[in-house]
């Protein structure tokens, strides 16, 4: 197998993973901006415990497909550096803002006074607006409208990022986020709050934005007849049993939120992102960046890609266990005997805000 494509494999992995972790991220940030009512002080206190310990590590996915794209595909890399700076400059901003606002807000003193509100509504802000300008990213580039013929970026290509195609597979990236987050938080409430009306309250959210997501899908692909022909094609063609696959997936995950299998449920969600960007993937092969950028004539020396290969499988064997230590540190169920997790998340931000308050 051309290496150049294996690589390829690992960047869309990682594409994967990040989208499952980080887009739950940020669909986390979504429901924190619509927790109102009698339970939103919860739904506040359930959205930081889970993303505490965890979140800082979900953009090691983002630097790595980064520089992965970087260093094997390097003229696809400087073509998408020019065609995506607008979204990417406001991805970036966003994701800045975002931790800082998690920060901040966490380590507020008075948790109901102005500081920690304005954060909040900033945190909240930036988990929508950059999920959507990544999903119109996604877009643009399958579009084919951000490259010219002999692989210039267009002159008008701004206006890829504003077409219906690409405002929709913007909104349905939020979406999905979201729908990650709600199911992932399900299992969060039942297992470490024990509260059935908050369980409830994310089953229904989960529910909702799932059927938007589909909804939202089955338009795009609808759109992508006429502003992405190349990706069109592709779902009829190759890609056609992912996108089978996908459909059905998503539909056994409505399936198990109904039934309240709540853990199969999160593994099925993840499941169907992996499927819906294995599909968009392959609808699009060989193309990087229709209609020009393809993998053989964009592709590094495979001399490159080799020692690059080698030094990616170095660092997994890092990576990986450092990755699975952190979680199983901070996402067991009971990590002291007797005490919930969020208890003692509870008992660890009143010491930290003591501290501050009366340091020794």
């Amino acid at each position: 197998m051309d290496v150049a494509l294996v690589a390829l494999v690992v960047l869309w992995w990682a594409l994967i993973v990040y989208a499952v972790l980080g887009g739950a991220d940020f669909g986390a940030g979504f429901w924190d901006l619509f927790a109102v009512g009698q339970s939103a002080k919860k739904q506040h206190q359930l959205i930081n415990h889970a993303l505490g310990p965890v979140w800082e590590a979900n953009h090691v996915w983002l630097i790595f497909l980064i520089v992965g794209l970087f260093n094997v595909f390097p003229s696809a890399f400087y073509a998408l550096s020019i065609a995506l700076f607008f979204p990417f400059t406001i991805v970036l901003i966003g994701i800045v803002l975002r931790g800082s606002a998690f920060v901040y807000r966490y380590y507020a003193l008075d948790e109901s006074g102005l500081f920690a509100r304005i954060w909040s509504r900033v945190f909240s802000a930036t988990s929508v607006i950059t999920p959507f300008f990544l999903g119109l990213s996604a877009a643009a580039v399958a579009s084919g409208k951000l490259i010219s013929s002999n692989g210039v970026p267009q002159a008008n290509y701004l206006a890829a990022y504003f077409s219906p195609f690409a405002l929709v597979i913007g909104v349905m990236a939020v979406a999905l986020c979201a729908t990650l987050a709600a199911i992932y938080l399900v299992v969060e409430a039942r297992d470490t709050e024990n509260d059935e009306a908050l369980t409830e309250s994310y089953r229904m959210k989960a529910l909702i934005m799932g059927a938007i997501t589909a909804v939202l899908g089955a338009l795009g692909l609808l759109l992508s007849i006429s502003e992405a022909p190349t990706i069109w094609q592709g779902m009829l063609t190759r890609a056609i049993p992912v996108v089978v696959a996908t459909m059905l997936i998503g539909l056994a995950t409505a399936i198990t939120l109904f039934r309240r299998s709540y853990r199969i449920a999160r593994i099925l969600i993840i499941a169907e992102t992996a499927f819906l960007l294995g599909s968009w993937g392959l609808s699009q092969y060989p193309y990087i960046i229709p209609p020009f950028y393809t993998i053989a004539n964009s592709a590094n020396e495979p001399t490159v890609i080799k020692v690059l290969l080698i030094g990616i499988v170095c660092g997994l064997v890092i990576l990986l266990p450092s990755l699975y230590y952190l979680f199983s540190v901070f996402k067991l169920p009971y990590p002291i005997p007797g005490l919930r997790r969020s208890e003692q998340a509870r008992q660890t931000q009143e010491r930290k805000k003591n501290e501050m308050v009366h340091p020794s």
